[in-house]
C-alpha cells in the first residue's frame, strides 16, 4: 500500500485549517484500518519547524529579509520532508499537508519577485522531487481573506503585508493551477463550509488508493 501526500493551499483566510480537520476526520474513517491520516504543516510539522515557524510568522516585527525568509522557509520544508512526511507516505499513511512547495513560488516568487529558477532549486533541495499527488487550492478574494483573519486576532508577519502583496500571490496561485491543472485542483472557498468539504470529499473519492469503503 503506498502513501498519499495531499496539500491544502490558499490565501490567507482561505480556510484551509477548518477544512484540513474535516477533511482528516471523514478519510480516517474512509481509508481503510491499516493506515493513518496525518495532518501537519508548514511552516512547523515539525521540532524545528515550530522554531522557524517562530521566526518567519510569530513575531510581527521580525526583521527578516526577504532572502533569509525564502532559506527559511526551505530549512523548515527539508527537515519536515526527512523527518516526517518522507517516512509516514513510506507506511503507506496519508499525509494532509496545510502548505507546500507551491505557497514559496505564491508567496516568495509572485508575492516577493524572487526568480522563479531559485526558488525551484530551493524547493529540489528541500523535497528531494517530492510533490503532492494532489492539491487543493482554496480559491478566495483576498480582501474577504484578509478580513477573516482580522476577526481572529493580532495578524502574523505574513498577514500583515499590503494587499497587493497578497494580490499578487492569488494571482500565483491561478498561474500555477493552469500550469500543474494534473496536480492542482481549484475549489471556490467562497461558500460555505459544508458545501467546499463535499466538495473535498467528492474529488478524494474519485482518486485512486484513497478510499476503501
Amino acid at each position: 500500500m503506498s502513501g498519499k501526500f495531499i496539500v491544502f493551499e490558499g490565501v490567507e483566510g482561505a480556510g484551509k485549517t477548518t477544512q484540513i480537520q474535516q477533511t482528516a476526520t471523514w478519510l480516517q474513517t474512509h481509508c481503510g484500518k491499516d493506515r493513518s491520516v496525518i495532518v501537519t504543516r508548514e511552516p512547523g510539522g515539525t521540532s524545528l519547524g515550530g522554531q522557524i515557524r517562530q521566526l518567519l510568522l510569530d513575531d510581527p516585527d521580525s526583521l527578516v529579509s526577504d532572502r533569509t525568509e525564502l532559506l527559511l522557509y526551505g530549512a523548515d520544508r527539508a527537515q519536515h520532508v526527512e523527518s516526517l512526511i518522507r517516512p509516514q507516505l513510506q507506511l503507506g499513511n496519508i499525509v494532509l499537508c496545510d502548505r507546500f512547495t507551491d505557497s514559496t513560488i505564491a508567496y516568495q516568487g509572485y508575492g516577493r519577485g524572487f526568480d522563479r529558477a531559485d526558488i525551484d532549486l530551493v524547493n529540489q533541495i528541500a523535497t528531494g522531487g517530492l510533490q503532492s499527488d494532489l492539491t487543493l487550492w482554496l480559491d478566495l478574494d483576498v480582501s474577504i481573506g484578509l478580513k477573516r483573519v482580522a476577526l481572529r486576532g493580532k495578524p502574523d508577519r505574513m498577514e500583515q503585508a499590503t494587499l497587493e502583496f497578497h494580490q499578487r500571490i492569488r494571482s500565483g496561485y491561478q498561474e500555477l493551477a493552469n500550469s500543474y491543472a494534473n496536480r492542482i485542483v481549484r475549489i471556490d472557498a467562497d461558500r460555505p463550509t459544508v458545501e467546499i468539504q463535499t466538495e473535498i470529499q467528492s474529488i478524494l473519492m474519485q482518486m485512486k488508493g484513497i478510499v476503501t469503503r
